[in-house]
């Protein structure tokens, strides 16, 4: 793996643990000379994790549409900053440049982002892992709601296992490095297929 992108929120939180967490995955990143891919912004968990492997001599490529630039969000001492015209740009290039994802804490453009790369995954327009860095539980009920999708049978139980989910970021890498996509002919239909 050379870059992972990580969604995560332009807000620090209300709890230490998240940006702690920026911190422990940045560090392993580096350790493992895995360049950072994210949303672009010098504010919040995504400021953070970017200054942190910029500070350990990391590679950060940041991508943010010129709206958001217009508004003074973007970190000014990247590696490399990519200007895209809109958010679906954004996502698509995010995605291209990267060789697996993971979800730091966040709002609803984080948690937006990793469903759109996670439902490619399961129609098998990419076989890049997706995973989740729970730290402090933050992700507790949404994993508790996927597996309700399973129960109720709106999500097959190899999809669901797709999304790897660890409070460690060491654990996390170490899963992605092993990840191997479910073979799954078909998502939609009959009980048995």
């Amino acid at each position: 793996m050379k870059k992972i992108c990580v969604y995560c929120g332009s807000n620090p939180g209300k709890r230490p643990e998240y940006k702690a967490a920026a911190g422990f995955l940045a560090k392993e990143l580096l350790s493992r000379k895995i360049g950072l891919v994210y949303g672009g912004a010098h504010v919040g968990i995504m400021g953070e994790i970017a200054d942190r492997v910029l500070k350990g001599g990391g590679e950060v490529t940041g991508i943010m549409p010129q709206a958001l630039v217009d508004r003074e969000v973007s970190h000014t001492g990247l590696t490399e900053l990519i200007i895209v015209k809109s958010m679906h740009e954004r996502k698509a290039m995010m995605a291209n440049l990267s060789d697996g994802f993971i979800a730091l804490p966040g709002g609803l453009g984080t948690v937006e982002e990793l469903f759109e790369v996670l439902t490619w995954a399961q129609l098998g327009f990419h076989t890049k892992p997706c995973g989740l860095l729970n730290a402090g539980g933050y992700y507790d009920h949404l994993s508790a709601f996927l597996d309700h999708t399973v129960a109720e049978g709106f999500v097959k139980d190899a999809h669901r296992s797709m999304l790897i989910v660890e409070k460690d970021p060491i654990k996390l890498l170490d899963r992605f490095i092993d990840y191997t996509p479910p073979l799954v002919s078909k998502w939609i239909g009959r009980e048995n297929t």
